[in-house]
């Protein structure tokens, strides 16, 4: 189980995106769209806490300054260990610093931070597929470049755990 400080997307850009994981899933790859619990929405995690108190957490975040609505380019596809296949953005300057305060946030509570996501390691994504064998890869590929590059807007936050899919809003966009 983990929990994950995430960027939520307008409506809009979530519809484009599950309409992608779903459009993967028709060639017959397994996307996002029926991972684990099925309630999976597009996001970027700032954070991913291995262990954590979720009050501490939400208290942490909270007096974080609102950084207000923030557009993310995606232009290309990565693969990272264990199959998985990502959408990543451009890691702006602002995206960095807000990833790297989030982090010194909910850090300070005690909580366990998962190792890709310590500030210098981290690598901004939008997970597409959990899974992907060698020979998925082209098929994902084909389908993610028909839509890149991709301008998306984070208008929302949340704390979401992955093991069962349920969200805490936050009341900022750190």
């Amino acid at each position: 189980m983990a929990l994950a400080v995430c960027l939520l997307l307008d409506q809009a850009d979530e519809r484009a995106l599950v309409r992608l994981w779903r459009r993967v899933e028709a060639a017959g790859v397994p996307s996002m769209a029926t991972h684990t619990h099925g309630a999976h929405l597009p996001h970027l995690s700032y954070a991913v806490l291995r262990s954590y108190d979720v009050t501490a957490v939400q208290d942490a975040v909270a007096p974080l300054p609102d950084g207000g609505p923030l557009t993310l380019h995606l232009s290309a596809v990565a693969t990272a260990p264990r199959g998985r296949v990502w959408l990543v953005p451009a890691a702006s300057a602002e995206l960095v610093r807000r990833q790297r305060a989030v982090v010194e946030a909910v850090t300070a509570t005690g909580a366990e931070l998962h190792r890709h996501y310590v500030p210098g390691r981290w690598l901004p994504h939008l997970s597409l597929v959990p899974r992907a064998r060698l020979v998925d890869l082209p098929v994902v590929a084909e389908a993610a470049y028909a839509v890149l590059p991709f301008e998306v807007h984070a208008t929302r936050a949340a704390l979401i755990d992955s093991a069962t899919g349920e969200r805490w809003p936050l009341g900022t966009l750190p």
